[in-house]
């Protein structure tokens, strides 16, 4: 390993976290970036806007997601001016997986959560061989353990879209309190038929003094 360059395995952290709700879906995710057991940064973005009704959430190395990000923003753009409409979720999420297990030999290093709402709220996670499952929840990261331990206890298919947010808030809250990794505040968006909307700093922190 040349001097200054940092290997692969020290990237690491996050915790992101992705819930079906019968009138929306919700991503959400720590803000806190890290290299071994060193905070690079307190404010990073995990969650990104693909389209009007398209997210992706990403647990992972922070300029593989990016490059990502900008191809399917580009790709669905492309999609619209040829077909007339928006991509689907699982249109979407086909396209990363096939993205992905088209670099598996020199990967993307994340694991990404792929939200939405075209004729109803839809989930997928894709890891960084191409292998796409659909989700009613889905945690990735360092905290999943904990995260998955809240959505397992506490998740319901009938829940709205507002109480998938607090549950969502609660899960990653979890594992800011118990993965070193994960931390410095919680970004959440939910998608419902009205488009992408993320809420404000002082939206989650009026749900984090509720639980």
């Amino acid at each position: 390993m040349a001097k200054g360059v940092l290997h692969l395995s020290k990237f690491k952290g996050t915790t992101t976290v992705g819930i079906v709700c019968n009138d929306g879906v919700v991503l959400a995710a720590d803000m806190r970036a890290t290299i071994g057991n060193m905070v690079m940064s307190k404010n990073v973005t995990k969650i990104f806007q693909i389209d009007e009704h398209l997210a992706l959430a990403g647990a992972g190395n922070v300029g593989d997601i990016l490059s990502l990000v900008r191809m399917l923003r580009a790709e669905t753009k492309l999609y619209r001016a040829r077909v007339g409409r928006e991509m689907s979720v699982k249109a979407l999420a086909t396209l990363t997986a096939n993205i992905l297990n088209g670099t598996k030999y020199f990967p993307y290093f994340g694991w990404f959560l792929i939200g939405g709402y075209d004729e109803k709220p839809d989930l997928y996670s894709v890891d960084m061989a191409g292998g796409m499952t659909e989700d009613k929840y889905v945690s990735a990261g360092s905290g999943m353990e904990f995260a998955y331990a809240v959505l397992e206890n506490e998740y319901r298919e009938d829940m709205s879209v507002d109480e998938g947010v607090k549950l969502a808030v609660k899960a990653i809250n979890t594992a800011i309190k118990r993965d070193v990794f994960t931390g410095d505040g919680i970004l959440v968006v939910k998608i419902t038929k009205e488009g992408y909307r993320e809420l404000d700093r002082k939206e989650v922190d009026k749900i984090l003094k509720t639980l």
